[in-house]
């Protein structure tokens, strides 16, 4: 779809939006309608720590309007920048999660966020250091593309950040971690790492995941893990199904909220389980959905993460740069990848996690850092539509 094939009135807004208009119509679509679900989602939020609907309302509303300027501005940069800067990026998310580590504020018992003086606003780092991962293996698969069959030159030098980060987040955030490191072994076959040395290494990273398990069973004064014994909890709660646990609880609720939300659903604000999730604007942001909105119109909502994915994977396959190719695909496996999640706990596929729905659970530095991932994905499509303008003017 090219932006002449679009509604006049709405041709003339998207002209000031380099790049995929689908993309934009999309992603634009899911931040407006998230107003009204965060507004309808919140009463838990209110009931625990206060303050009215219309506050987080508010909030929300400034960080979409953070996460459109992001998306705005990075959407403008040249692709070669975000090459050149993927580097810096990753250095700075090692030391954001370094500083988290020491410093960070906790919130649920889990130290994943930085506190912004002054404001009063938190910061995930773990959100920054996944898109600056992705950019980083990019980078390295196209440096690296002739030295992928040597260990030492190629394959090491790929791993090292991919531990690093993934190291550094699975002290507070498992579910993160292992979703981060199983998306860098995909961008790592998608960028042509010989099938015998991939299985090795998810080999080698599952036993070093088991390795640390057993250190901090073994000598539990460590700390290495300090969620482990929650992680545990959620695991066996989910397979036992324990009606008197917690987060079965939680996990329950939510389905029970599916299954009230029948085809049609509630109708906006009548939902009434979402009282009782914790994170129904968030975490349990599916169900919520599903009670109020309905199955058909969760069908729909599925159908567009699908389409922004298909969108994205066009992109990547457009263009002739190997980096914008494996950061495409790395970003779109991303987004749907957490989106499917959110969707599976709240089904009750899944034990009880953190991962929320992007452009739609209320906002914080995951809707940032997803806009600004759609920023990248953007910087691309305009790129190879300048190409097509340049090759249009060099044959006439």
């Amino acid at each position: 779809m090219e932006i002449k094939d679009i509604n006049p009135n709405l041709r003339s807004y998207l002209k000031y939006l380099k790049g995929d208009p689908v993309i934009w119509i999309i992603t634009i679509l899911m931040m407006a309608f998230s107003l009204v679900t965060v507004y309808s989602f919140v009463p838990i939020l209110v009931k625990i720590e206060g303050g009215t609907p219309f506050q987080y309302l508010f909030k929300h509303f400034i960080y979409v309007l953070l996460g459109f300027a992001s998306m705005f501005f990075i959407h403008r940069v040249d692709s070669k920048y975000i090459y050149q800067l993927s580097k810096f990026a990753y250095y700075i998310a090692l030391a954001l999660l370094l500083f988290t580590i020491f410093f960070g504020a906790k919130v649920n018992d889990a130290g994943r966020w930085i506190r912004i003086p002054f404001i009063g606003l938190t910061f995930q780092s773990s959100d920054f250091a996944k898109l600056a991962l992705i950019l980083y293996i990019s980078r390295l698969l196209v440096r690296k593309k002739e030295l992928l069959n040597d260990w030492e030159k190629g394959i090491v030098p790929l791993m090292i950040p991919i531990l690093l980060i993934c190291g550094l987040i699975i002290k507070d955030n498992f579910s993160t971690a292992a979703m981060l490191f199983l998306l860098s072994m995909a961008m790592l076959f998608i960028g042509r790492v010989p099938f015998l040395k991939l299985t090795t290494l998810a080999a080698g990273g599952i036993g070093l995941v088991a390795l640390v398990i057993g250190i901090h069973v073994t000598v539990p004064q460590l700390n290495l893990l300090p969620r482990y014994d929650t992680w545990v909890s959620r695991f066996n709660q989910r397979v036992e199904n324990d009606m008197g646990n917690i987060a079965n609880a939680q996990s329950n609720n939510a389905q029970l909220a599916i299954h009230n939300g029948s085809l049609f659903g509630q109708g906006v604000g009548d939902g009434k389980l979402k009282e009782y999730l914790p994170e129904a604007y968030a975490d349990f942001y599916y169900a919520s959905f599903v009670e109020e909105f309905g199955l058909f119109s969760s069908f729909f909502l599925v159908l567009l993460y699908l389409i922004l994915l298909f969108r994205i994977i066009r992109i990547s396959l457009k263009t002739d740069d190997l980096f914008q190719t494996y950061a495409s695909m790395g970003i779109g496996v991303h987004l749907l990848t957490q989106a499917s999640i959110n969707m599976l706990v709240c089904t009750g596929v899944f034990p009880v996690t953190g991962q929320n729905m992007p452009f739609l659970a209320m906002g914080g530095s995951a809707l940032i850092m997803a806009c600004i991932s759609i920023g990248v994905i953007q910087s691309f499509s305009n790129q190879i539509q300048k190409g097509k303008k340049e090759e249009g003017v060099f044959v006439s």
